[in-house]
């Protein structure tokens, strides 16, 4: 008896037992699988909560002393609940601070500085990522072999130069010397590096824009995520930066942190009123964050994905 066998398809492609033809059901469960959320252990959840508890633990500390008085502040153990005189505490920073004008000082001071360094930053940024012009790579190493110069040793000649400038114990003595950051540059490079197509600004050029015209619809839209963080890290930076500020302004014309200094003065220093002035610097840069912060994780997210 002859047996006939039977042909056998050389053509097939080759599956394993468990692989399935790509259909449409195939691909709805690829679907599925790509939008299904990964949940984190129980550890995560604990070391974030540890670590959120760590961050927080300082304003608290603040709110807390802030509203004691000073003798049970220096107690020990010390205390970890809210006393009574906060309000009262608060009332009495504002006052003897002058914190009212401090806050415009510091507002008018952190909102220029914030905004010329991101115009500055992202223009040079944008330069130095997409631009070609000779001697493009020395400047960068200039710029960034600024960031290595301690800026204490530039304090004596620019006191100097504010001073021929008329603008000794005035805000633009603040102002100007720090419009623009070698490391606002550097970061705002490297984002747009990453971040923008070569090809948008070829096509730019072939549709007959110039710089300033790609920078302007081209550039900013991309760049806005970089922008919103670096807005905000030179904002807290200049808000907070107190030796330029306390060697060229007075007690006249302080800044928050200059106007700080002044309840620290005296033979005794009362702790709960330098933790309630602390408080009283601190709360707009809370507010700030509370209002514009889920604004900024959004715009950072968005960014990382069109990257």
């Amino acid at each position: 008896m002859t047996t006939h066998s039977l042909p056998v398809r050389t053509d097939a492609p080759d599956r394993t037992p468990t692989e399935k033809p790509a259909g449409r059901g195939g691909r709805r469960l690829l679907r599925q699988r790509a939008g299904r959320q990964h949940h984190a252990g129980p550890l995560t959840y604990v070391l974030l909560a540890v670590m959120a508890l760590l961050s927080i633990f300082p304003l608290y500390w603040t709110m807390v002393a802030a509203s004691t008085d000073n003798t049970r502040v220096s107690q020990t153990p010390p205390p970890f609940l809210p006393g009574p005189n906060l309000f009262s505490n608060l009332a009495r920073a504002w006052d003897e601070a002058a914190m009212g004008k401090a806050m415009v000082n510091s507002l008018i001071v952190a909102g220029v500085i914030a905004l010329s360094t991101v115009m500055f930053a992202t223009l040079a940024g944008f330069a130095f990522a997409k631009l070609r012009f000779k001697g493009r790579n020395a400047l960068l190493m200039l710029v960034i072999g600024t960031m290595m110069v301690p800026p204490q040793l530039g304090v004596v000649p620019l006191f100097m130069m504010m001073s021929e400038l008329g603008w000794s114990q005035q805000l633009p003595a603040v102002i100007f010397p720090t419009l623009v950051s070698a490391v606002g540059v550097f970061f705002m490079r490297q984002y747009l590096s990453e971040a923008l197509p070569d090809e948008l600004v070829e096509a730019g050029r072939v549709d007959g824009a110039h710089s300033l015209r790609i920078f302007w619809s081209i550039v900013l839209p991309v760049a806005r995520p970089a922008m919103a963080v670096l807005f905000m890290i030179t904002f807290v930076h200049a808000w907070n930066d107190f030796f330029w500020p306390f060697v060229v302004l007075d007690m006249t014309n302080p800044t928050v942190p200059v106007a700080l200094t002044q309840l620290s003065a005296g033979y005794v220093r009362d702790q709960s009123l330098i933790m309630a002035g602390a408080l009283l610097g601190t709360l707009p840069l809370l507010l700030m964050f509370i209002v514009f912060g889920r604004q900024i994780v959004s715009g950072i997210m968005a960014g990382a994905v069109k990257g």
